[in-house]
């Protein structure tokens, strides 16, 4: 395991940790540093993404039905509360999603692990999420 994965993995358990007091998959997205920068990553450690048909700031998802299947949104508990960049957008559905400076955030089916960050520039408007 090269020091970027190690690195990766300790601050999953931090970040874990810390959660275990409430709902891991519940609490804002996470900075997990990784080589050449920083993107956001989930409470399972898994990076985050932006999508550029998303509007900044308008509140609302352009990425449902089979879009949502390959690009699974970063859900937001009834309880969770946006501060600070974190914002909470409503879908379509009802449901709700975390968003980062006004962009909802993204997993990417294909990411396996932690620190994966396959689905950047795919199709060109798919972007790791960075703070």
């Amino acid at each position: 395991m090269t020091s970027a994965p190690r690195a990766v993995a300790r601050l999953v358990a931090m970040a874990a940790a810390l959660l275990a007091g409430g709902s891991a998959l519940a609490a804002p997205p996470i900075l997990v540093s990784v080589t050449g920068g920083g993107a956001l990553a989930g409470p399972t450690g898994k990076t985050l993404y932006t999508y550029d048909k998303d509007e900044p700031g308008s509140g609302k998802s352009s990425c449902s039905g089979s879009c949502a299947s390959s690009w699974p949104p970063l859900f937001a508990a009834g309880s969770d509360t946006a501060s600070s960049d974190y914002s909470i957008v409503t879908r379509d559905d009802g449901k709700r999603q975390w968003a980062y400076r006004g962009k909802p955030l993204y997993y990417f089916s294909k990411d396996e692990k932690p620190g994966d960050m396959t689905g950047d520039g795919m199709l060109g408007t798919w972007h790791v999420a960075k703070p």
